[in-house]
């Protein structure tokens, strides 16, 4: 294993994290404690730690040929549904709500032109560390993580059919696709003296009036681009909230907030949109700075890896922030990986392998001549293997640390 101070990098991660998270009261904290259950949960929140040890150690960020579009942050959590219908479509199609739903890559604010091996590595090394999610063993992992690096190398160079959706995905879709506009509100939101708000808490927290002022400002210009197929009328974009938003993990700190608008109207009618700050990817400290800034990279990597985006897509900017715009909906779920059973798993990697390999053919711009051989895929294994190892070690000292100086939450 490479010798690699883990505490120093650790250090610098929640150094970084401490003064992305410091306008917010209690987000830094909130960010430790979702890092601290697992190693796995670890990783999600330290990408830029991933970047920092292929930098220092070049051996490791060289790996299989193939080049294009990748998420900068692939892991096991980073799949999920979605809706990708179109605001039209989603008033033509009412009746087929499970076609409207699919199961794909899910998240890529941190989407670079780069190395497809990258993605893998870390997709790799996730399932590496997900033993105790899985409840699965060290072989156990290994063979998971060899099969979706095969399942990816067969995608990544040729057309070629999905395999058969796992178990635990086709019973996710089914179970999303019938939920309604009505729960999604209910879990956010409430009615005050007729009105909808967003509920004040742990999800969303009070914004000060010039900050809304300029979110509705920026709010416009969004819907003001919106594509023709896409357009809204004013009455639904009518902006009855604004709030900060907390949520994911690896993001926190970022500018976020919530725009809630009445929607089709009547208390059940209203949409919630999510408004992220979408700066430069923890990648560039590996791979340089990348052409397409904020979120246009964002949007394009999106929409040159996935065959149904979702389509509601958009970006604006915010007091100098690049910020991408989407529509929640109810149908955005993951898998629970504590409730997968053991014959789930194997059928899944190869999926989840599967489902990358088509990602990074869409958006290649190099593409291999061949698919990665055995030996390549192997190079890969063994570096999953080396940063599993690393994770395990950075996860631990983190917790060491946290425990040595308690966060203001244990203070109080």
């Amino acid at each position: 294993m490479p010798h690699i101070d883990v505490t120093e990098l650790v250090r610098t991660q929640l150094a970084r994290d401490e003064v992305r998270c410091a306008r917010y009261p209690g987000l830094f904290e909130h960010k430790v404690e979702r890092m601290r259950p697992s190693p796995l949960a670890f990783l999600r929140g330290s990408a830029p730690l991933f970047y920092s040890i292929l930098r220092s150690e070049p051996d490791l960020a060289r790996g299989p040929s193939g080049k294009g579009w990748i998420t900068g942050d692939l892991h096991l959590e980073n799949f999920g549904a979605y809706r990708p219908a179109s605001f039209a479509e989603e008033v033509e199609k009412k009746h087929a709500a499970r076609e409207n739903v699919v199961f794909d890559l899910n998240d890529f604010d941190e989407a670079v032109i780069g190395p497809w091996y990258l993605d893998v590595l870390r997709l790799a090394t996730s399932f590496l560390l997900a033993g105790r999610e899985l409840s699965a063993s060290g072989a156990d992992v290994i063979e998971l993580a060899e099969a979706l690096i095969e399942s990816h190398a067969e995608h990544a160079c040729a057309e070629r059919s999905l395999p058969k959706t796992p178990r635990p995905i086709e019973e996710l879709l089914a179970a999303v696709a019938g939920r309604s506009r009505a729960r999604l509100l209910g879990a956010r939101t409430k009615v005050v003296h007729g009105k909808r708000k967003f509920v004040r808490g742990p999800r969303y927290r009070d914004i000060p009036t010039a900050i809304e002022q300029q979110v509705r400002a920026s709010f416009a210009k969004y819907t003001e681009h919106l594509p023709p197929h896409e357009e809204l009328s004013r009455e639904q974009t009518e902006i009855l909230d604004v709030a900060f938003r907390v949520a994911g993990t690896g993001s926190l700190g970022s500018f976020r907030v919530g725009v809630l608008t009445k929607g089709k109207g009547g208390q059940d009618g209203a949409w919630i949109f999510d408004v992220k700050e979408q700066g430069n990817p923890c990648a560039e400290a590996l791979l340089g700075r990348q052409t397409l800034r904020g979120a246009a990279r964002v949007v394009a990597a999106i929409e040159c890896s996935l065959a149904r985006p979702p389509r509601s897509l958009g970006t604006t900017k915010l007091a100098g922030r690049s910020m991408l715009v989407r529509r929640l909906t109810p149908q955005e779920d993951k898998l629970m990986l504590s409730k997968l059973r053991s014959a789930d798993l194997l059928p899944l990697a190869r999926y989840l392998g599967a489902l990358t390999g088509t990602a990074h053919r869409r958006g290649a711009t190099s593409p291999p001549k061949k698919p990665w051989n055995k030996v390549e895929r192997g190079q890969v294994i063994e570096h999953a293997i080396t940063f599993a190892g690393l994770h395990e070690a950075a996860y631990l000292a983190m917790c060491r640390f946290v425990a040595a100086k308690p966060t203001a939450s244990r203070r109080r």
